[in-house]
């Protein structure tokens, strides 16, 4: 059970080929041709039976073949009798190669896979290669060199055209992965096995779309978490919705929500093919996240230049010697040498001298990766050069990557940078460019890391208060709120608003205008306008009674004349808020298919179309997710001491962001919204005006799915609970989070070799980093694990004492296939036996199980463990032998 369930497909023991009579290839299909030459090119590692259907024997015989895969090549009309033979022999994965199969035929092969328990690739697709198998149950050439790249596409002209490049590149794969449009294995799915695949260090991925958003984040997190991940999208989308509701739907396109969601996951979006190409030299050279100063080492002044202003383009950092290692340096260069900003080594640099400036430059802190530029130059030997970095680079600490300018003078020092894994470009821009791909893994990484909770520590808001506000107005079957109902749900999470009431005739608004003291502003109130000032339905800065008289029946008169189909409520009059040192902005809210709301921040006021000034997150949000939200958009140059104003209140801003993410998590009914102008300066942050879109909830709200509405689920801090401790003391189970990584490990460092032995059935001393990866980011939907985490006083050398947390035991479950049943696994720490925490974390983790709809919680035990085999029947599990396996016993118990 600790195999992944695509093993059988990805990684399978024995194939039966189900494409014809291999004699008669005249009478097979195109695929079948092409799949069996690409069988044979090679000596698979596991077993492969070539079958006819139309000549192997009866229904008795076919039972007595089997295997875990099925490769299938058939005309369209003998594909579901083939499924079934496929089920017949046990197969529990398929791959149909045919191509031009409709749609419906598609649904129905898709079907039978479920109904007999069988994954399937395809049908309209290319198949896949495992090198490392020897394996080519592909249609797409070939098989690639073996190495640690993983390609999964959603194009087979692409996928081709990659595997040309990829070999006059030196650049081998662990596995190539064609899915066609009508695949069951989505790409979800095949990014679930290979984050888990031993074999594969990064993946590169090309995709034309997505229909599950949360089963996507899902996948694409845990695998960016394991492993770096780039992913090149076509069909991007640009923004502009004509009929939308708010200037967040009119001004934000889908293609930059897919950049928001790429980035919340880790991975890196690159822009085209070459950079697609780019990218996976860079990982196949197994280069790790780093930071974002790349040195320049040049024997050309031009060439460096550019790749400086490249570097300052897409917001790099010019890495420079620190003084100390440029001292150290310069005597050992030629007089044409400059170390200011670039490693200028000048046109008469020897390959000693790039030896001595690259190892300089990778030994130097402030350095995060080199660039090497060769120019071809009267005397110079390029391929030695090169030779010079091929030795290098075997101990060299960070990224190296080479641009060797020229044509065909320069092939042989391609050659020997490609035989050693530097990637090599032709351009100083795309170098430049495929570090900061690099660079932008490590930022994003960072963003992976968090999981808000869907409420932060801030004062708790009113959301009954909000629902009955939304409640009411959908009772009215009306979608857009009102400017006093839209205000009305921002300050029940406590969003400073101004103070707004509503005149309903001219007499009534000079007497509200004096209550609040001039100068104020005036509205017009009414459902059925969605940009006041497209119908002149603003006016500002109304000093006096008389003033608001007339602006009031002037406003209502021309509002009536230009939208003659509106319902006015009245006019709202608010007291101006003081802007003269004060910055506009715009927060907003969109909803996104397939990624659901999105956050999004950026310049405000009346030309906020024009400025189009936007940056967006995905929610929840915490503190580090808004301020880099904050950072990302233009105007926060503008934040700072700027023209003599002081600094903006920064952590006012993040408030309201943050109260935003409570927005948006608790109250699924919202579609668009925006908080435009939100006026900010040194005192803090008001909300002047404000419109939200509304709409039925998606599904009726429980405690299992009311954070469906988001494509990435908030830590669900619910299930944290504090329990008395056997012997004295007490405990608290919550949750993991990916900042529990260190406490995991120091608790499995402590374990007996008994109980790792137990629970991981090897001789592991520690968790290999993927793999504490793995346990401690989680996809809160499918899987949970909790911790039992006591809290211990330590002393420290000065006198003085301290408290720290400690994990002391761990219980997880991680839904299976069948969506219906879960495996659990469970440890407790040795000095903690006997104290009840193993009971404890197992009916909670029963208890979050059942919550989430499962009907089935099953694990493995190993039949010489008898504390866990005495716990399990103490809980009521059902005890029995595991078939596959003597050695373990399968444990059982409904939920």
């Amino acid at each position: 059970m600790d195999k992944h369930y695509l093993n059988p497909l990805f990684s399978p023991d024995t194939i039966v080929v189900l494409a014809g009579n291999p004699s008669d290839q005249a009478g097979q299909t195109a695929q079948a041709r092409l799949l069996q030459d690409a069988l044979r090119a090679q000596r698979f590692k596991g077993t492969l039976v070539f079958l006819d259907t139309h000549t192997t024997g009866t229904l008795a015989d076919l039972a007595q073949t089997t295997a875990d895969l099925a490769l299938i090549a058939l005309p369209a009309q003998e594909l579901a009798a083939a499924l079934e033979v496929a089920a017949r022999i046990k197969c529990k994965a398929a791959v149909i190669l045919s191509s031009g199969i409709a749609a419906e035929q598609a649904a129905e092969l898709g079907r039978i896979a479920r109904r007999e328990n069988i994954h399937l690739l395809g049908p309209n697709c290319q198949g896949f290669q495992r090198p490392l198998l020897a394996l080519n149950a592909s249609t797409a050439g070939p098989l690639a060199a073996p190495g640690s790249l993983a390609l999964v596409s959603q194009s087979g002209a692409l996928t081709a055209s990659i595997l040309d490049w990829a070999g006059n590149n030196a650049v081998g794969f662990s596995a190539v992965i064609s899915l066609g449009p009508n695949t069951c294995v989505d790409i979800a799915q095949v990014l679930d096995f290979l984050a888990n695949d031993p074999k594969t260090h990064s993946i590169v991925v090309y995709l034309e779309g997505i229909v599950n958003a949360r089963r996507f984040m899902s996948a694409l997190r845990m695998a960016a978490n394991a492993k770096p991940v780039v992913v090149l999208k076509s069909g991007r989308k640009p923004a502009g919705n004509a009929a939308a509701l708010t200037h967040s739907g009119a001004i934000v396109g889908s293609d930059e929500v897919f950049d928001a969601a790429l980035r919340r996951a880790g991975a890196v979006r690159v822009r085209s093919f070459v950079e697609l190409f780019s990218a996976a030299m860079c990982l196949a050279s197994r280069y790790r996240p780093v930071g974002r100063r790349l040195a320049i080492v040049t024997n050309g002044g031009g060439p460096g230049v550019l790749a400086a202003d490249w570097v300052n383009e897409i917001l790099l950092h010019l890495g420079r010697l620190s003084p100390e290692s440029a001292a150290a340096l310069r005597p050992q260069l030629g007089p044409q040498a400059s170390l200011r900003d670039l490693i200028d080594l000048g046109e008469d640099a020897s390959p000693a001298q790039f030896r001595l400036a690259i190892e300089a430059a990778g030994q130097d802190g402030a350095i995060d990766g080199v660039l090497a530029i060769y120019s071809p130059k009267t005397g110079g030997n390029a391929a030695e050069v090169a030779q010079v970095m091929a030795e290098v680079k075997t101990h060299f600490p960070k990224p190296l990557l080479s641009c060797w300018m020229g044509g065909e003078s320069m092939e042989t020092a391609r050659q020997i940078l490609n035989q050693a894994l530097i990637p090599t470009f032709r351009t100083p821009e795309a170098a430049v460019g495929a570090f900061g791909n690099i660079a932008s893994f490590y930022q994003n990484q960072q963003l992976l890391q968090q999981t808000p909770p869907p409420l932060t520590l801030l004062a708790k808001p009113d959301i009954e208060g909000a629902r009955l506000v939304i409640e009411s107005v959908l009772a009215e079957r009306r979608q857009v709120l009102t400017e006093m109902e839209s205000k009305t749900l921002l300050s029940a999470f406590h969003i400073p608003v101004t103070k707004t009431m509503l005149a309903r005739n001219a007499t009534e608004a000079m007497m509200i205008a004096t209550q609040l003291g001039y100068p104020v502003a005036l509205k017009i109130d009414s459902p059925d306008v969605s940009h006041k000032s497209d119908v002149l339905g603003v006016a500002l800065n109304i000093m006096n009674a008389l003033g608001v008289r007339d602006t009031y029946n002037d406003m209502v008169q021309r509002v009536g004349s230009l939208a003659p189909q509106a319902r006015i409520n009245g006019v709202t009059i608010q007291k101006m808020a003081p802007t003269r040192r004060a910055r506009e902005l715009y927060i907003g809210l969109v909803t996104d298919q397939p990624f659901g709301p999105v956050i999004a921040f950026g310049a405000g006021g009346t030309m906020i179309e024009l400025i189009n000034d936007r940056a967006m997150e995905l929610p929840p949000l915490n503190q580090f997710l808004a301020r880099r939200l904050i950072e990302r958009a233009r105007v926060a140059e503008t934040l700072g001491a700027w023209r003599g104003a002081p600094a903006a209140n920064l952590d006012a801003l993040e408030q309201i962001l943050l109260r935003v993410s409570e927005m948006v998590c608790e109250l699924p009914q919202l579609r668009e919204m925006d908080i435009n102008p939100v006026i900010i300066d040194e005192n803090g942050a008001v909300a002047v005006d404000a419109r939200i879109v509304i709409d039925n909830a998606p599904h009726a709200l429980s405690a299992a799915n009311q954070y469906n509405h988001l494509s990435i689920l908030p830590y669900p801090a619910r299930y944290e609970q504090n329990w008395p401790l056997r012997g004295g003391g007490e405990y608290t189970v919550r949750p993991i989070h990916p900042d529990d990584a260190q406490m995991l490990q120091a608790m499995v460092q402590d374990l007996s070799p008994e109980s790792r032995y137990f629970r991981f059935v090897s001789g592991l001393t520690e968790l290999p980093s993927n793999m504490l990866a793995r346990f401690t980011l989680i996809d809160y939907d499918r899987e949970m694990a909790l911790v039992a985490v006591v809290r211990e006083r330590r002393s420290a050398e000065d006198g003085s004492f301290s408290d720290s947390e400690r994990i002391v035991g761990v219980a997880r479950y991680i839904t299976n296939p069948d969506q219906s049943s879960c495996e659990f696994a469970l440890v407790v720490a040795d000095k903690f036996a006997g104290k009840g925490l193993g009971s404890r974390l197992m009916l909670s983790i029963m208890d979050v199980a059942r919550e989430k709809g499962l009907a089935e919680i099953e694990g493995l035990v190993l039949s010489n463990n008898p504390g866990m085999l005495k716990l399990m029947k103490h809980l009521g599990f059902s005890i029995k032998p595991y078939a596959d396996d003597p050695d373990f016993r399968l444990v059982t118990h409904p939920l």
